[in-house]
C-alpha cells in the first residue's frame, strides 16, 4: 500500500464526539423565516434541478400551492403530456423519412430482385413489394376459344363464372329490344352468341 498516494489526502476522519448536525444548516428562504431551511422544494419550470430551501411549515406552504404548469394554456399542457410519453423526444410516422426508406427498399431489391413487405412499410415510398404473381395460363384453350373469349371482350384467365357473367351482360346490352327496337346491333348480338356456344362446346362454360 502506497502511504503517500494522493487519495490519502482527501481523507477527512471525524472527530470524536463530532456529528454531522455540527455542520451549519442553510435557512429557510421565506421572507422573514430565520427557521432552518431543512426541506427542498423544485423551483419549477425551466429551472430543472434548482431548488429552493424552506423549513418544515413553509415548505408545505409551497408544496400546496406548487403548480408546474402555471402560465400554460390548456393546449400547452396537452401538447407537453403528449410529448412527455416519449421523453420530449423527436419522433416521425412509419413512411416519411422516405430517402431512408426508398435507400432500404432500392438494397433489397438490389439484392433478391424482390422483396417481401407484408406489413406495408415501404408502399408509401412508392414501392409495392413483390409483385403479385400472374396467374397460370389456362390450359386447352386453343386459338379459336381465344378468338371466342376475345368477343366477349375476355382474356385466356376468365373462368366459367366469369364467360357466364359477361355473356348476360352482353346479351342485354345488344339485344335490339334494349335499344328502342335498333336493329343495327343484331349482328354484334350474333358474335356474342356465337362465341359463347363455341366457349361451351369447348367445355369452357
Amino acid at each position: 500500500m502506497n502511504l503517500n498516494s494522493p487519495l490519502f489526502d482527501r481523507i477527512r476522519a471525524r472527530r470524536k464526539g463530532q456529528s454531522e448536525s455540527a455542520a451549519p444548516k442553510p435557512g429557510c428562504q421565506h421572507p422573514g423565516c430565520a427557521d432552518a431551511g431543512e426541506f427542498r422544494a423544485p423551483k419549477g419550470r425551466f429551472h430543472e434541478g434548482q431548488y429552493f430551501r424552506f423549513c418544515l411549515v413553509h415548505v408545505k406552504e409551497y408544496n400546496a400551492s406548487y403548480n408546474y404548469f402555471a402560465g400554460m394554456s390548456d393546449d400547452a399542457v396537452a401538447r407537453y403530456q403528449k410529448d412527455a410519453v416519449v421523453g420530449h423526444r423527436p419522433t416521425w410516422n412509419m413512411g416519411v423519412n422516405t430517402a431512408s426508406t426508398k435507400a432500404a427498399a432500392a438494397a433489397a431489391t438490389a439484392e433478391h430482385g424482390v422483396f417481401e413487405d407484408p406489413l406495408g412499410l415501404f408502399r408509401a415510398a412508392g414501392f409495392a413489394g413483390r409483385a403479385t404473381p400472374e396467374p397460370e395460363r389456362r390450359k386447352g384453350v386453343g386459338p379459336v376459344a381465344r378468338r371466342a373469349l376475345e368477343k366477349l371482350d375476355l382474356d385466356e384467365y376468365a373462368d366459367s363464372a366469369a364467360i357466364k357473367t359477361k355473356f348476360k351482360i352482353m346479351v342485354k346490352r345488344f339485344h335490339p329490344d334494349m335499344n328502342g327496337g335498333d336493329r343495327s346491333t343484331e349482328d354484334r348480338l350474333r358474335d356474342i352468341i356465337d362465341a359463347y356456344n363455341t366457349l361451351k362446346s369447348a367445355g369452357l362454360v
